[in-house]
């Protein structure tokens, strides 16, 4: 058997594996990257972009059902899934080929098929044409991702009993939908589905949804998602689900206040991801794994094997797609002799939730755990002016920030908070403050224009020194 020979290789093309390849190419490295399914990864075909389609379209029928109170009337509002699902298909189809062409466009080639370990710097890719082998002189990543986690009495079957990559294609939509996790992916899709009119019960095994985030945070979303009709079982274990003679599934889980079932017609298990380092024979590199599964990757997403690399989901949480991408590109100039590293001050993220939830840096229970000196400063979205004309006043805007200097009379940014409309977008100029050792007087003395939701960032600033202008100060 031949073996092809490049300077590196990839192996995944999801949002880490692929601007690695780009990124390589553009450093003018002869690169190949190797995806067995789809370019563009879990976050493309079935995560990120198609699940973030589908909320679109739900809040959009939300706004029209609710937009009396603007004085505008809407009646007849219908939801026909085979076109949504089209419409959310269109876009997928758009990035993806979008993703081949740049690859393909700085230099990179692409190989369909399932790769594995011969050694360390050899592969053998199983294509639909044969087993191909290949060679990297210079670095091999390890980008492959994750997948959903399956939990006892909750056997995958595809059509009722489902993960996240089958729950953004339903056609026709479910009338009862319990969702096992409430998590990011769970309370996403969630408020999705009922917004799109399928009756959902959230099951969560932790006394909270989404337990990770501060309450103050989640409270909003609860609130709106129970508004909505989402009913929320928490602290509750799921113990199976058993399809029924008439064909719908009888869903049983162990409540605080005993064993309840519930009827429905899909599952979806939504309890996590797990790393795809099982996939590829790593064992053949020599590569070393945590207890979890994750390759352990240092500053410069190197493993412990010589000329291994690994980035993504794979090397460990978060798991974000930004996150990948950002190692993919790190990964991509060290294998090419640049200095790069893995130093961000802190890494952003966003939940898609309705209102949607953001977040960079400490919380205040972490920052208060390790005993700093905090000052917090609050901003309500009830108390701005876009917020209002949008029609979107849940949440709020918090600003911890550290006291430091000889005097304490520095206020310098360790984390910000916003649950609230378009979160998502407003986190990054928190992110940018972070990663330049922002104080809090920098946001503050900002000029942000009005009327908009970033102005809530400055208020919430200056609230925490006393200076807010169109809220009361502490």
């Amino acid at each position: 058997m031949s073996t092809k020979v490049y300077d590196a290789i990839v192996i995944g093309g999801g949002p880490g594996g692929y601007v690695a390849a780009i990124r390589l190419g553009q450093l003018k490295q002869k690169t190949l990257v190797i995806e067995k399914e789809s370019m563009g990864g879990v976050c493309l075909n079935w995560g990120c972009i198609p699940s973030k389609a589908l909320i679109a379209a739900a809040n959009f029928v939300e706004k029209a059902k609710h937009a009396d109170v603007m004085g505008i009337t809407i009646t007849g509002v219908s939801v026909d899934a085979g076109k949504l699902m089209g419409w959310k298909d269109g876009i997928v189809k758009k990035l993806t080929g979008g993703v081949r062409t740049l690859c393909k466009g700085n230099g990179a080639d692409i190989m369909m098929g399932e790769a594995k370990f011969v050694s360390a710097d050899t592969l053998e890719v199983k294509t639909a044409e044969g087993v191909e082998r290949v060679q990297a002189t210079k670095g091999i990543i390890v980008a492959t991702g994750s997948r959903p986690v399956a939990i006892p009495g909750f056997e995958f079957d595809g059509k009722q009993v489902i993960t996240a990559k089958e729950a953004v294609s339903l056609n026709p939509l479910p009338k009862r939908m319990v969702i096992i996790g409430g998590g990011i992916i769970g309370m996403e899709l969630g408020g999705v589905y009922s917004k799109l009119g399928v009756e959902i019960t959230v099951v969560e095994f932790m006394p909270s949804v989404l337990a990770s985030m501060d309450a103050d945070l989640v409270a909003p979303v609860t609130k709106s998602m129970t508004k909505a009709g989402v009913k929320f079982l928490t602290g509750t274990k799921a113990k199976s689900a058993v399809k029924q003679p008439d064909g719908s599934l009888k869903v049983t889980v162990e409540a605080p206040d005993g064993i309840k079932e519930i009827a429905c017609d899909v599952c979806l298990v939504a309890v996590g991801m797990k790393p795809n380092s099982d996939v590829v024979g790593i064992e053949k590199s020599g590569v070393a794994l945590d207890k979890k599964g994750h390759v352990i990757i240092d500053e410069e997403c190197r493993t412990n094997v010589k000329g291994v690399y690994a980035i993504g989901d794979v090397s460990g949480v978060p798991y974000l797609a930004h996150k990948a991408s950002k190692e993919g590109e790190i990964a991509a100039e060290v294998i090419a002799g640049h200095k790069a590293a893995r130093d961000w001050r802190a890494m952003p993220a966003a939940t898609f939730t309705h209102p949607e939830i953001a977040n960079v840096g400490l919380s205040e229970k972490e920052a208060r755990d390790k005993g700093l000196d905090i000052t917090i400063g609050k901003f309500p979205f009830a108390a701005s002016g876009r917020a209002m004309a949008v029609s979107e006043t849940d949440g709020f805007v918090k600003v911890i920030a550290e006291r430091v200097g000889k005097d304490k009379k520095d206020h310098k940014i360790i984390g910000v908070h916003i649950v609230g409309p378009e979160a998502s977008d407003l986190i990054s100029e928190a992110a940018l403050a972070l990663e330049m050792d922002a104080y809090v007087e920098d946001v503050g003395l900002t000029v942000h224009p009005h009327p908009t939701l970033g102005e809530a960032v400055m208020e919430a600033a200056k609230h925490a020194i006393g200076e807010a202008v169109h809220i009361m100060n502490k």
